[in-house]
């Protein structure tokens, strides 16, 4: 198989970590007989600094001609420190999820159980954990219409959704858990917002049609209480944007590191792959950045994209390997670690 791969470092660690993840995948070419070409783009802050657009046309052009996208991570302190900042690094990422169709991020939530006791959480809520996040990815208040006063003394952010949009990220979500434990929990604030009841109308006359699926319908404040408590009474989440970034950050703790966990955006044209970790600019060039979610996130591109099992397969077998034998970073094993490059070499040589 020949394909090409469009590479996104990004910010921060994501250079690091993303070159690992490259690393790994060269390293399936070789066993699994295939040729992957990369070529890299600017994105994000190093965009800014380059060409004073976070998502340059040329970076468009790589990723329309792209079979797949590996993304690293967006952000810098420059821009998060400064809210008067004309041009953000994060307008990037939204602008790329616009350009490209990503109206869906997928992010798997899976405990490893050489990592249980890692968690903050007690070993016996986090054990056995495997539900997924069906996070609708341009639509809501982050893409609805926004503003200040002239005064300046008053702001507007715009929560915006249509059927449609509503309608196909629901699709996803129900054939992933037709697939799974047949069980979708749609989360929102349909007590208090409006966009929240088009949602559960939506969504209700979409599972009317599939008896066999049972639909829960949560309110987004206490499934934020029912990830700490009872995390495995999930299986698949349904939920807006908004929702859907805060909810994954705080189902990514569960885990016992934010380093552990990959994502797919994924839409009608090309899909993108990356970890939910951001770019962690202060462990930027010193070594220390968990790579295994870059990794992860590579396997489900050979797996969702390119339909390759058995070379996915290898890449999560092989991160699991490094985990049982304590090859990890500082954030996994304070006292016995490794570096991020000497990490990914662990886990190239375990493909």
């Amino acid at each position: 198989m020949n394909k090409k791969i469009a590479v996104l470092p990004g910010d921060g660690i994501g250079p690091e970590v993303t070159a690992v993840a490259v690393n790994a995948l060269q390293r399936v070419a070789e066993k699994f007989n295939h040729t992957f070409t990369f070529e890299e783009g600017l994105v994000g802050a190093c965009a800014i600094d380059a060409t004073g657009n976070p998502f340059p046309e040329e970076t468009l052009h790589l990723c329309q001609s792209a079979d797949a996208i590996l993304f690293g991570a967006i952000g810098h302190p420059k821009y998060d420190n400064d809210p008067t900042a004309p041009v953000r690094p994060e307008q990037g990422l939204l602008a790329m999820r616009k350009a490209l169709g990503l109206f869906a991020n997928i992010r798997p939530v899976n405990t490893f159980k050489v990592l249980a006791d890692a968690s903050p959480l007690k070993r016996e809520i986090v054990e056995g954990v495997d539900f997924v996040v069906f996070r609708e990815l341009t639509g809501g208040s982050y893409f609805g219409a926004k503003g200040r006063s002239e005064d300046r003394n008053s702001a507007y952010d715009t929560c915006t959704y249509t059927r449609d949009e509503i309608a196909r990220i629901t699709e996803l979500a129900f054939t992933a858990a037709a697939k799974r434990r047949k069980k979708v929990t749609l989360v929102d604030k349909a007590n208090v917002m409006e966009t929240s009841r088009l949602w559960r109308e939506v969504v209700q006359q979409y599972a009317a049609n599939f008896p066999d699926i049972e639909l829960e319908l949560m309110f987004v404040d206490n499934a934020a209480m029912a990830l700490i408590q009872n995390p495995r009474r999930f299986d698949v989440i349904l939920t807006e944007n908004m929702f859907g970034d805060i909810l994954t950050d705080e189902a990514s703790v569960i885990t016992g590191s934010l380093g552990m966990l990959p994502s797919a955006s994924v839409g009608s044209k090309v899909a993108l792959y990356e970890p939910i970790h951001g770019s962690y600019p202060q462990a930027a060039g010193k070594n220390i950045a968990n790579p295994m979610a870059a990794v992860l996130s590579a396997a489900t591109l050979l797996e969702t994209s390119f339909d390759l099992m058995a070379e996915g397969q290898a890449l999560r077998n092989a991160v699991e390997e490094a985990l049982n034998n304590g090859f990890v970073t500082v954030d996994i094993n304070p006292t016995h670690h490794l570096g991020t490059r000497e990490v990914g070499e662990k886990i190239c040589s375990f493909v």
